[in-house]
């Protein structure tokens, strides 16, 4: 198969991805997102599908958006570790989501699944697969944090025993916060630079990852959603949805590589919640719901052994 032909295949089920996805949110929700398509040209080109939500029935802020961008010249931000790459042409498609729901007891969720591939001409194209995904909760459910897990585990199993707490781990270390000593949240999946063995079954990997995303949070959002919470509780996690913010614009590749690559910039910053604070040295009751949230839910663990 001429490798044009498998990008084609993968943006294809991109797409796919995109409307299941979506689905599932307008599912919870009861209302229909905004639907943005766009084009870019010049240097940069490409387009995408940025599907939002504000304000609904449920999701507070959220989108799940597809973009697609080529072009002639990798940014900084994808060359840093892998310098072979200068010079190259490329071409990056994936869909990239953050759901931020109303209610302080369903927590926010992250995923992602991308593609790239550098050429040059009289040379193997080099690509890889990359993704994920994660969870970030306000107020801590165990049962909620042991089916996001075992979720994330069932998925990995067809395509190795090391997968899981290989990339359960490369999650954690990834999604913390350095200048807090403090984990995002509790975890997942995360990968990238994925070409070990055939196309096709990183491209089978990367699947499994972005419907695993739909398995592990729907059942989470349903029962959560509607729980009834005090203006304390909802204090509590425009606070922590700080951190949510302070990961992103600091530390995200993805959102460095968006923005160091000309990408659009609405479409990049879709993931931050509308509402969000910050106070000055807050400090949680001893022994509080919300204290329990650092002692033992941003704490990594073993998530399925805690059945």
């Amino acid at each position: 198969m001429p490798f044009s032909k498998k990008i084609q295949e993968v943006k294809s089920y991109l797409l796919q991805l995109q409307d299941q996805i979506c689905d599932m949110i307008e599912t919870e929700d009861g209302k229909k997102c905004e639907r943005d398509h766009w084009e870019k040209s010049g240097p940069l080109k490409g387009g995408g599908r940025t599907h939002v939500w504000e304000n609904g029935n449920v999701i507070e802020k959220g989108g799940v958006n597809f973009s697609y961008v080529e072009g002639n010249k990798m940014p900084p931000s994808a060359t840093a570790n892998r310098p072979e790459l200068v010079g190259r042409s490329f071409k990056a498609m994936g869909v990239s989501l953050v759901i931020h729901p109303e209610s302080p007891f369903a927590p926010t969720s992250h995923a992602n699944v991308r593609f790239f591939v550098a050429e040059k001409d009289g040379e193997e194209p080099v690509w890889w697969f990359g993704g994920g995904f994660d969870m970030t909760p306000y107020y801590g459910f165990k049962e909620d944090c042991i089916h996001w897990h075992q979720t994330a585990f069932d998925c990995c199993q067809k395509f190795g025993p090391e997968k899981y707490s290989k990339f359960k781990k490369w999650c954690d270390d990834y999604f913390y916060l350095k200048h807090r000593d403090e984990q995002r949240g509790i975890g997942g999946l995360f990968f990238d630079d994925l070409n070990e063995g055939s196309f096709a079954d990183c491209f089978a990997f990367m699947k499994a990852v972005g419907e695993g995303y739909i398995k592990a949070y729907q059942p989470i959002l349903n029962r959560r959603k509607n729980l009834p919470y005090n203006k304390s509780q909802k204090e509590f996690q425009e606070y922590r949805r700080g951190r949510y913010v302070e990961f992103n614009l600091v530390f995200d590749r993805g959102t460095l590589f968006g923005l160091q690559s000309g990408g659009r910039t609405e479409s990049i910053l879709m993931s931050l919640p509308n509402k969000v604070r910050w106070q000055y040295r807050r400090e949680e009751d001893i022994g509080s719901i919300e204290q329990e949230l650092y002692d033992y839910y941003l704490k990594p663990k073993d998530w399925i052994k805690e059945k």
